[in-house]
């Protein structure tokens, strides 16, 4: 099979969607050639049977010569593919369809996540089939749904030893800085753990992105100061996808609160390098123990862990149920 595949961004770097690079070389492995057209190209390294196709917004173009360089491109590759996946676009499945009717071309879509656009309810209808994570990964009530698992790549995120100071409590949370990570809930536990006299340090990977992001993150700087928690709490910006496993294996444990309701990946992550992870998200409830949103609980539950160690049969849940491979294969299989 030659599959064309439909992406934001291809960067091995991005702190988030360098993980897709991975998904591109496991896309070739099982298909003779890999087409991919993508907004933006950063640093790549893909076996030979996947070509890169960039609309060239790494390059500042702007949105027209980027529609331009997409329909170029469609229509250069449209007699050399057999299928085409769009990877979380719903728009993109829309400004393919009328091309890929006319040439009797699949298209397949891969969403996850909470929200529910017109674009989505368009594109459900377009689309041959749609993947996603979980149940909470898509919301809208489709016959077409093929639920795969996150897709994390266990090679990658695996557990190893990294010297720590016994003495010591680290534990981390990573995601964009925005209000629905509710990193103030995060701040508060660690008021209660910093009271009770534990020695701990809690380490923020990730950015803000949009202009609200960027108040909400002074507001949490403002926070963390009137606590007193500033020797406590460290923001280390963005982690590129190759550091991370480094990241979660330096720490003790990975605390996890945020209220988009999806399954999020950072937490499969951890769970897939041994990390005990301390959650309130509803999108765990089945997977993990989920702590109601009290403060006061989740500091008990840190402090019942601060020695635990790390947990491999959290890996194992990764490894059965949302491992890359398999994702892979059943994509591959339902295309």
């Amino acid at each position: 099979m030659n599959l064309l595949i439909l992406t934001q961004k291809v960067d091995k770097n991005d702190d988030n969607l360098g993980f897709f690079h991975r998904w591109l070389e496991k896309f070739a492995e099982r298909t003779n050639q890999v087409f991919v057209i993508a907004n933006f190209a950063g640093e790549h390294s893909l076996p030979a049977n996947a070509q890169i196709f960039s609309l060239g917004k790494e390059k500042k173009f702007g949105r027209v010569r980027r529609y331009f360089n997409f329909y170029r491109y469609l229509f250069k590759l449209l007699s050399e593919i057999d299928a085409i996946f769009v990877h979380m676009i719903p728009a993109w499945v829309i400004l393919v369809w009328p091309v890929a009717f006319i040439f009797q071309k699949k298209i397949y879509l891969w969403y996850a996540h909470k929200s529910i656009t017109l674009s989505l309810r368009v594109a459900d209808n377009l689309a041959t089939k749609v993947f996603t994570s979980s149940k909470g990964g898509y919301r809208l009530n489709s016959k077409k749904l093929v639920m795969t698992g996150q897709g994390i790549d266990v090679a990658h995120f695996e557990p190893k030893n990294v010297q720590k100071n016994p003495a010591q409590l680290k534990f981390l949370s990573v995601g964009r800085i925005s209000e629905s990570k509710n990193f103030e809930f995060l701040i508060d536990v660690a008021e209660i753990l910093k009271n009770r006299g534990l020695d701990f340090i809690f380490n923020i990977v990730g950015m803000p992105i949009l202009s609200l992001d960027f108040s909400y993150k002074k507001k949490l700087e403002n926070l963390i100061a009137e606590k007193k928690l500033q020797k406590n709490i460290h923001f280390l910006g963005v982690k590129i996808y190759n550091k991370m496993p480094q990241i979660y294996n330096s720490h003790d444990i990975l605390i996890h609160a945020s209220k988009t309701g999806s399954l999020d990946k950072v937490v499969l992550e951890a769970m897939s390098c041994g990390l005990p992870i301390i959650t309130t998200s509803e999108a765990f409830v089945g997977t993990l123990d989920v702590l109601p949103k009290e403060a006061n609980l989740m500091a008990e539950k840190i402090i019942q862990l601060k020695n635990a160690g790390k947990n491999l049969s959290l890996r194992e849940i990764v490894v059965q149920n949302h491992n890359l491979s398999d994702l892979i294969k059943k994509i591959m299989e339902n295309l």
